[in-house]
């Protein structure tokens, strides 16, 4: 017996989302041409180094806005589920890379600590700034989205981290102008580097655990167990299964014992049962297989007596 909602299709966030992001694009490569051609002047290495951070951060936020068209799509006969999962996958494709730029970030850090190079600092400020101001665009641009989206929050996270980097490269060149100072730049690449790979690493752990259709972190398995038995004349639950489809749809799955009832009982039963589960726990999609005999065993999570 299944129960389902029948979702109404908003398009015009969608649409908004698609244009955010490809300003934020465009606005990418701009900047990381313009601190390409600021490096080479200025032989800064930090420039061109931030530079291939929005390099890739454009790629990630282009892997975003195909993964938002993707899972747009309805389902059909070879993806039941639809493709709702696109924006998983480039949410842990943007976060995965984000750690390796910080890790090679640290690496870079470490040899620009050592190398005590004479850089033009006005030029690295000047570049820094126009990039400043267009990451914290694109971060005013996603930042509505990313509330509840993974996908759109990794790339959020992406921008955020740029914005940080060029404040980085902006005080940098301030210490290198006013007082020759040339640690202090890798110094400041350590700390952001370390602030991106936790946020993103908590985006890759989110990840993960929708694509290995774990238990959201906000539900209690017993507790939904709970509602069902101490709520409705049911004596056990077993085969019980909830996961994450995306970030807003959650299916839930599991075998009832109930005393020996016709089947239009049965829907009644389970309609009551799918409300509790929706209006407590926020389940979107409820299957339920109901049984008189059960199974011998008492365990939630037991499918060895699976009908």
């Amino acid at each position: 017996m299944e129960h389902d909602h029948h979702e109404s299709h908003h398009h015009h966030p969608v649409d908004i989302q698609d244009k955010n992001l490809v300003i934020t694009v465009i606005l990418n490569f701009i900047i990381a041409v313009a601190e390409i051609l600021g490096g080479v002047f200025a032989r800064s290495l930090s420039l061109i180094s931030d530079a291939l951070h929005n390099l890739s951060d454009g790629l990630a936020l282009i892997i975003s806005l195909l993964a938002i068209k993707i899972a747009g799509r309805a389902n059909d006969q070879r993806k039941t589920y639809g493709y709702k999962r696109a924006s998983i996958l480039a949410a842990f494709i943007n976060s995965a890379v984000l750690m390796a730029i910080s890790l090679f970030l640290f690496k870079e850090a470490y040899h620009k600590f050592l190398a005590h190079q004479a850089i033009n600092g006005k030029i690295v400020i000047g570049v820094a700034l126009i990039g400043l101001v267009a990451n914290f665009l694109g971060v005013w641009l996603l930042k509505r989205g990313a509330r509840s989206n993974l996908n759109l929050k990794a790339a959020y996270f992406h921008l955020f981290s740029d914005a940080l980097s060029s404040i980085a490269v902006v005080l940098g060149g301030l210490s290198m102008v006013l007082f020759k100072v040339y640690w202090i730049d890798p110094i400041l690449t350590v700390l952001i580097s370390i602030y991106v790979l936790k946020e993103s690493y908590e985006i890759l752990r989110q990840a993960v655990n929708v694509l290995m259709q774990g238990v959201p972190p906000h539900l209690n398995l017993e507790e939904v167990v709970a509602a069902i038995t101490g709520g409705f004349d049911v004596k056990q639950v077993h085969h019980v299964h909830v996961w994450n489809l995306d970030e807003t749809h959650i299916h839930f799955e599991a075998h009832l014992k109930v005393q020996d009832m016709r089947v239009s009982e049965a829907e009644v039963l389970g309609v009551k049962i799918e409300k509790v589960l929706k209006e407590k726990f926020g389940i979107t999609h409820v299957t339920l297989q109901f049984e008189s005999l059960g199974c011998a065993e008492n365990g939630v999570i037991n499918e060895k007596c699976c009908c």
